[in-house]
């Protein structure tokens, strides 16, 4: 049960991450755009915590690669991603 607490804590932690990116105003708007739809991907409970943060984790290597993003925001990112790479099942 550790691991679950666990894992809920690290989801709520690159949640919190991500939220601070999308509401970062010299974030540019089509990343905002993505990142508020991971977010709302990483609410919905139809799937597990770990099914979630894979995909998570898939999309925001996409994302991460946007020629147009600042190298700070690239780096939050990561942050997020680490995160999530520690949640397991």
């Amino acid at each position: 049960m550790a691991d679950e607490a666990q894992n809920k804590e690290s989801m709520k932690e690159a949640i919190e991450t991500l939220n601070q990116i999308a509401a970062n105003n010299s974030t540019p708007k089509t990343i905002k755009k993505s990142i508020t739809d991971l977010i709302a991907d990483l609410n919905n409970d139809e799937y597990s915590l770990s099914v979630r943060a894979a995909n998570t984790i898939s999309l925001l290597d996409d994302v991460t690669q946007d020629p147009n993003m600042p190298s700070y925001v690239r780096t939050q990112l990561w942050q997020a991603v680490s995160k999530l790479e520690s949640i397991r099942e």
